[in-house]
């Protein structure tokens, strides 16, 4: 949209001069083949102080030298206001004005051309659930929302009613848009759980077989990832086996069990997490709760994960939400000690996962990621700001202590620092980030594979893991005291460890507070 939601529009034309050639003729495929993924989750407007995509741009050299397959950009459609996460959009085919200026659609191709130079897939965050509060006009055209079914952020859209087929057809056309005249290389669909739809053929599936349509005319590889609540392996099966036909899943349970482990929170969904057991079923089975009782929920949750392999679960230690979505928008860096941050690094970029970082998280940013709004409509941005207050009441002595959403110092407050990046403590985190990254790449015994082929063992007091990969030996120090770990057959050779003192006798290794140690075969000379 060329003006707020509420007003005129502009059309662009699509023409540009693309440089990525190269990229789309296959190189960017082979390259994605042979090098592990590790995906880097930004969001434009807080990434850089312009918040625009041609000053992310000027960042993107910190990616590739982090060691970073894939960017993926919160949603870029328009909403209402100057800033916002962008999952209250309205305008699902134009680009958000203030991320790409005058230029509107034409900067969001220059973004994706420069990371494909870089050699970076580009993953684009779209939402299809619900359109946000304010500027959503679609109603007036067509029977695009249902009430028979409700979602917590509005409307819910008619994805299997009467005059659903148009619904539907939005939805892929769109999709379709994003990767053809964007040349994005994969989509996350934003909480799929959300999405009701009885058809006989699910959304997903038709999205998943116009997907495969669309690669086999342009040769070009496209991903979709799907976020979802529902612990069900369906949704990453193929749909000859009854699946939706997803790619991967982001994993939410193997966060949650290593949150709460770290922090010791135990609120809301954290109750049902907590032991080094739950993290160590997750390295093996991806899902904690796949078919026994929630106590969050109430009920048993999940199904088995059995056959499939680990490269269709994404793991990650912050994200926008699990940041974001916390009263006062603190990450790991406000709650846990370095040495801790850096064995939370270790512990989901060593794993059989995908990994996917958070914005600044690998200098250890001390900025807030806060949930910020710009409704332009004060009766709305109040509902939003109580709603929020009353939301997170109970995690905060005084609720009025809940950053107001519509306060732009709350928007500002959560844009990265860069100038951390000279700072010793940060320069010391950001370089164990990128040997872990580059450790991961180096090692074919870390590379994803059958779920079942992790194995583990560990103890509860004190609390230490032991993962094995093949003839690789991770140990993981979970905890603030010194651990002392029997040996069981493991390799002799340490290739990576960040104790300076780490001690090893033929039946004990000694691991300082929050250590990490990597054993493998001696090398060969």
């Amino acid at each position: 949209a060329e003006h707020p939601p509420h007003s005129a529009s502009r059309v662009w034309p699509l023409d540009y001069t693309w440089h990525d050639v190269a990229w789309l003729s296959g190189r960017g495929a082979r390259q994605r083949a042979d090098s592990p993924m590790s995906i880097y989750e930004l969001h434009i407007g807080t990434f850089t102080p312009q918040g625009t995509l041609d000053a992310a741009t000027t960042r993107l050299d910190h990616l590739t030298d982090l060691g970073i397959t894939h960017v993926q950009l919160m949603p870029l459609n328009s909403f209402d206001g100057d800033h916002g996460w962008g999952y209250d959009g309205v305008a699902w085919f134009a680009p958000h004005r203030p991320y790409t200026g005058p230029d509107g659609p034409v900067a969001v191709k220059r973004f994706v051309d420069a990371c494909h130079a870089r050699g970076l897939a580009v993953i684009l965050d779209v939402v299809y659930n619900h359109l946000g509060p304010s500027g959503n006009y679609l109603a007036q055209f067509g029977e695009y929302f249902t009430d028979a079914y409700h979602t917590p952020w509005g409307p819910a859209m008619n994805l299997d009613g009467p005059g659903s087929d148009e619904t539907r057809r939005l939805i892929i056309d769109n999709a379709l848009a994003w990767l053809r005249d964007y040349r994005f290389d994969a989509l996350r669909i934003d909480a799929i759980h959300a999405f009701h739809d009885r058809s006989a053929t699910h959304l997903l599936e038709q999205l998943r077989h116009e997907i495969d349509r669309f690669q086999s005319a342009t040769g070009r590889r496209v991903d979709l990832v799907a976020e979802s609540d529902l612990n069900d392996p369906r949704v990453i099966r193929s749909p000859e086996t009854g699946g939706l036909g997803m790619d991967a899943q982001w994993c939410d349970d193997f966060h949650h069990a290593l949150h709460a482990l770290l922090t010791g929170e135990r609120r809301g969904y954290y109750a049902d997490f907590g032991t080094v057991a739950d993290l160590a079923k997750s390295f093996r089975c991806a899902f904690v709760h796949d078919g026994n009782y929630a106590i969050h929920r109430q009920r048993t949750h999940g199904r088995s994960t059995q056959g499939l392999t680990s490269d269709r679960f994404l793991a990650y230690a912050q994200t926008h939400d699990q940041v974001g979505n916390r009263a006062m928008g603190d990450r790991l860096t406000h709650l846990l000690p370095t040495e801790a941050l850096e064995l939370t690094a270790a512990l989901y970029l060593l794993s059989p996962f995908i990994p996917m970082l958070f914005q600044g998280e690998e200098w250890g940013a001390s900025t807030p990621f806060q949930y910020f709004t710009d409704h332009q409509d004060p009766d709305l941005g109040l509902a939003v700001r109580d709603g929020r207050r009353r939301e997170f009441g109970d995690f905060v002595d005084d609720p009025n202590q809940v950053p107001d959403p519509q306060d732009p110092a709350t928007f500002h407050r959560s844009k990265l620092e860069w100038d951390e990046l000279r700072k010793d403590q940060h320069a010391a985190l950001l370089g164990w980030y990128r040997q872990l990254i580059r450790f991961r790449k180096t090692q074919p015994d870390l590379a994803p594979g059958p779920l079942r082929d992790t194995q583990t063992d560990f103890s509860e007091s004190p609390p230490w893991l032991r993962v094995r990969r093949g003839p690789l030996t991770l140990l993981f120090n979970l905890g603030p005291e010194q651990a002392s770990i029997p040996r069981k057959n493991d390799p002799a050779s340490i290739l990576l460890t960040n104790d300076d003192t780490l001690k090893t006798t033929p039946d004990h290794l000694t691991l300082k507070p929050y250590a990490v140690a990597i054993l493998g075969p001696a090398p060969v000379a």
